[in-house]
């Protein structure tokens, strides 16, 4: 159970069922399967992926049918109802349910429901009281389950709540309101500066290849002098992809990367798998990775491009594909920036085949087109690109920072507010 010291005046603790008046309810949501439901039924099924932290998300797309709803004894949800996920992810957290309309919407068991009825509560209040971190961390310690971590609804009913008189809660709403719209706009910003650092990198890597970076006089639609266009498999020693087959997996011995591991200019060693020496000796007669080599992912988020980084021993799987480039004429960086470029990823995106998912084989990637130039414009050419990507990344970070930054703030407003903090506090006197 949980405790709170110093409350400020005319504050009390208290559970929910005892905030919840007699005409209110607090209890979980309904046991729904599968059988019962019909697409065509007309009561919606809240679930727990419409349940948001702060925010009623919308997404679910289940029904059942009016009669189902009766003869199973589901209870309605109505328009104000606070619903609280009894499962992660976070585990806690709250909403206000937005929808209107009598009989149209039931909700599944691992959903609590909270319908104050009480006028002595405001219950935008109370959702940000669930929501604030002190109770999200009580909720979290409350939790129990091996496989599926859940909070009952008798547990979540011993926590106890600082509750303020009406008025005052009105005024502690209304503020919180006011700080999180100043905060949303900040937040709105940075993520729209964010949206067009990506549209600039993009443009820098357009004018790369285009020439612009390098040569002002270059016209639309025009390659510099030198430049010309070649299919890769023209200027490639060698394509090729990872295993076919599916190799032994062991706790420890040599890497073994999926498509999953390669991202935009850097390998994530992150869940990876592992095979036995002898099959990695197998395998790399095949396809070895070395150093400067350019790995692009072929399955599921097709299309990402980083080059393979020293000291590093690993083979991969079919969904990785590698190309080697004669050093001595190519610089391995201009064309990894090449490839992340969007007339290469066009390319790339006309290539895939729609199967079970999209791949990419080795095929269309040997007809993908690339300009080249000599070797020595190739290396200025990446020199012109870091300049300016070293910008963007640095912008990157701070706004990176300032994310993470204001979310902190909106968690420390909920804190103040839920120790009277954040508005003036007057004494109540009992009559």
């Amino acid at each position: 159970m949980s405790m709170e010291i110093d409350l400020p005046d005319g504050w009390q603790l208290k559970n929910i069922h005892q905030i919840v008046s007699k005409e209110g309810i607090f209890i979980d949501g309904d046991w729904i399967e599968s059988k019962d439901q019909d697409q065509n039924g007309e009561v919606r099924l809240i679930q727990l992926a419409d349940l948001g932290d702060g925010v009623f998300k919308n997404k679910s797309s289940r029904f059942l049918t009016l009669k189902r709803a009766h003869e199973l004894n589901c209870t309605f949800l109505r328009e104000g109802d606070i619903l609280v996920a009894r499962m992660p992810d976070p585990i806690g957290r709250a909403c206000i349910f937005p929808l209107k309309g009598d009989s149209k919407f039931v909700t599944a068991v691992d959903v609590g429901i909270i319908r104050p009825e009480s006028d002595d509560i405001n219950v935008k209040f109370l959702s940000y009281l669930i929501n604030s971190p002190k109770k999200r961390n009580e909720i979290e310690a409350l939790q129990s389950g091996t496989t599926r971590k859940r909070i009952s609804r008798k547990n979540l009913g011993t926590i106890l709540f600082p509750i303020p008189p009406v008025t005052e809660q009105h005024q502690i709403v209304e503020k919180i309101e006011e700080l999180f719209s100043e905060l949303d706009k900040g937040i709105e910003n940075l993520k729209m500066a964010q949206q067009q650092l990506k549209i600039y990198r993009q443009a820098v890597l357009k004018w790369a290849f285009e020439g612009k970076l390098t040569n002002e006089n270059v016209k639309d639609g025009e390659l510099p002098g030198g430049w010309e266009t070649k299919n890769l498999k023209q200027i490639a020693a060698k394509i090729t992809d990872g295993e076919h087959a599916t190799p032994k997996r062991t706790n420890q011995g040599a890497l073994l990367l999926s498509a999953r591991n390669i991202h935009n200019g850097y390998l994530k060693l992150e869940n990876v798998d592992y095979i036995p020496t002898d099959e990695y000796e197998r395998i790399i007669k095949r396809c070895h990775p070395e150093p400067g080599d350019i790995l692009i992912s072929c399955s599921g988020s097709v299309g990402r491009v980083c080059l393979v980084p020293p000291n590093l021993k690993f083979t991969m799987v079919r969904s990785v594909a590698l190309l080697k480039l004669n050093w001595n004429l190519f610089c391995p960086k201009f064309f990894e920036y090449q490839l992340q470029s969007s007339t290469l990823q066009k390319q790339i995106e006309k290539g895939k085949k729609a199967t079970a998912q999209a791949n990419l084989f080795i095929g269309p990637i040997g007809n993908l087109q690339v300009v080249i130039c000599s070797l020595k414009q190739q290396i200025k050419i990446v020199e012109e690109i870091e300049s300016r990507l070293s910008v963007c990344d640095k912008m990157e970070e701070t706004i990176t920072n300032s994310l993470q930054q204001a979310e902190a703030l909106r968690q420390s407003i909920l804190k103040r507010a839920f120790e009277g903090k954040l508005v003036e506090n007057k004494c109540y006197e009992t009559a």
